[in-house]
């Protein structure tokens, strides 16, 4: 892949490089990918790594592949799961300010990190966005939810939408243009879809979601290319050039996310929102360019919690 496909992608690794380390729990990285990940972010200044999972297996992986865990502390943990417990507590104690995942299932994180006693949940419905670096669309696309939320209610699909409008701020775009895919661009009352977007965009308009302009239903056509706009005769303000784009289901939002990676060749940095910290989730397939995208979006929002933080204060 040519350089010039990941341009979007370096300009936030060089704003990232501007703001200090982000101190980040990683969970279990007992293979070669998560741990070299975990040190190469750190290396470029991105992260500052906690390693959290069974010493031995950490140090062994790191000997057997050359990796330099100088300067990361690690906080032993027997096993997967005391790994992920152990790594939520290092964020309620305020020692990390993101989470990564390393070789454990989402699941296992997951599951420490929504527990009603002990997790790290807030009052909004935690989900999952992509940030896709496709060569032959100009801006950055948020895709949600591809990976959590299976099949989403309109209540959930509410806070779906405002954590990747939070995240679409953090990420600095100038203008947030929310897509609320469908099968099609009219309300059609036997596609469920287009019912929920039609209601989600007048919630949008009553102040119920907010920092963005939103339009739906649209069909993905309708929703990234003026062409097909120009031919439909779409007014609106979203149609053709969105920047965020809110999927049905996981399933949907799986297969468009794969279609833009191996169809497209598009990169995708994941991060799960809606926690009390930015969670890095990566892929044993991502390239090492995405892997330190989804660290460069998890500073980016670290970055923004904790001007808000600041700003609340004052």
């Amino acid at each position: 892949m040519s350089e010039r496909a990941h341009e979007k992608y370096q300009r936030l690794l060089d704003f990232c490089k501007t703001l200090p380390p982000t101190p980040t729990a990683v969970v279990h990285p007992c293979d070669e990918s998560s741990l070299r990940g975990a040190v190469d972010a750190a290396r470029l200044g991105l992260i500052a790594p906690i390693l959290v999972g069974p010493k031995a297996r950490i140090e062994a992986t790191a000997k057997q592949f050359g990796i330099d865990l100088d300067g990361c502390p690690i906080v032993d943990a027997a096993y997967s799961q005391e790994s992920a417990a152990k790594a939520v507590d290092l964020v309620r104690e305020g020692k990390a300010e993101a989470l990564m995942k390393g070789s454990l299932h989402t699941d296992e994180l997951m599951g420490a990190v929504v527990r009603r006693d002990a997790g790290l949940r807030t009052a909004r419905r935690i989900s999952h966005c992509f940030v896709m670096d496709v060569p032959s669309y100009a801006e950055t696309l948020v895709v949600s939810d591809a990976a959590i939320n299976i099949a989403p209610t309109m209540e959930d699909k509410v806070d779906i939408i405002q954590n990747a409008i939070d995240l679409a701020h953090a990420l600095r775009f100038p203008e947030v243009r929310v897509a609320i895919l469908s099968a099609m661009e009219t309300v059609n009352p036997k596609v469920p879809s287009t019912v929920e977007a039609g209601a989600l965009c007048k919630m949008a308009d009553r102040g119920q979601i907010t920092g963005a302009i939103i339009d739906g239903p649209l069909a993905l056509d309708n929703a990234i290319s003026l062409e097909s706009v120009k031919i439909k005769h779409i007014d609106s303000p979203v149609a053709g050039r969105a920047n965020v784009l809110i999927v049905p289901d996981l399933e949907a939002g799986n297969m468009l996310a794969k279609s833009l990676s191996f169809l497209a060749g598009a990169d995708a940095a994941g991060i799960v929102l809606g926690a009390r910290v930015p969670i890095i989730l990566t892929s044993r397939a991502d390239s090492v360019i995405a892997r330190l995208a989804s660290c460069g979006v998890a500073v980016l929002v670290a970055h923004a919690r904790r001007e808000a933080a600041s700003k609340a204060v004052s």
